[in-house]
């Protein structure tokens, strides 16, 4: 199994944070060494109590891409799950500043990663205070990051799924073996389960993690020839 630096990234309330941790948990059960990068602007605005400004927000990217830099140098031949990039910060400097400063140094470091997880849009929003700004601009996100990613030519693969079927459509997007009946349902009933599958996705069953991606490139490519 190939250690790889993995980028997870998505609109606010699609589960960024419980993948990091339910794929880090996973595959230290398969043996592995595994490190996290935790999403830094959490961890500003707790300290702040608000919201970035426009000013502050390239600080906060580079101090992402640090920590990422850091870890990545320190144990270059372990598994790195990076819970958000600079792109996020990038994608939302775009949407509330108008401000696209931000995306080639975010483009250049997502070059780090060998494969970029996007978190698709089928969870439920919910309020988490100071960072969430509401459903309706989950979908705005979800493009520009997508934009972006193809702009670049940087791997993605898109993950839908509820809970323990979410989880396991990110390890077949990493080419790595799904969890069998008996793990999913341990997990389902364990912490995986919280706020997790509450909702209906009418293509829960799909088992092929790239077949959204390659729908959305394809579009992608036909508005570009009009």
């Amino acid at each position: 199994m190939r250690a790889l630096r993995t980028a997870i990234v998505g609109a606010e309330s699609t589960g960024k944070s419980w993948l990091t941790q339910a794929l880090a948990e996973v595959l230290r059960d398969r043996g592995q060494t595994v490190h996290t990068v935790d999403e830094v602007l959490r961890h500003w605005c707790d300290r702040a109590g608000r919201t970035p400004q426009r000013h502050e927000q390239m600080a906060i990217a580079q101090q992402q891409a640090d920590a990422a830099h850091t870890l990545a140098q320190q144990a270059p031949d372990t598994w790195l799950l990076s819970d958000t990039t600079p792109l996020m910060t990038a994608v939302y400097s775009h949407l509330l500043f108008d401000d696209e400063r931000l995306y080639p140094m975010a483009l250049a470091h997502q070059a780090l990663y060998d494969i970029t997880l996007v978190t698709g849009l089928d969870l439920p929003w919910l309020a988490d205070g100071l960072q969430r700004d509401g459903p309706q601009v989950r979908g705005p996100v979800d493009t520009l990051v997508r934009q972006a990613l193809e702009r670049s030519g940087m791997p993605y693969r898109v993950v839908y799924g509820q809970g323990p079927r979410r989880l396991n459509n990110a390890l077949l997007a990493l080419g790595l073996e799904g969890e069998d009946a008996f793990a999913q349902h341990i997990r389902e009933q364990g912490q995986f389960a919280i706020n997790q599958g509450r909702s209906v996705w009418q293509c829960n069953d799909c088992s092929d993690p790239a077949c959204e991606h390659k729908l959305f490139t394809r579009l992608v490519k036909q508005r570009s020839a009009d």
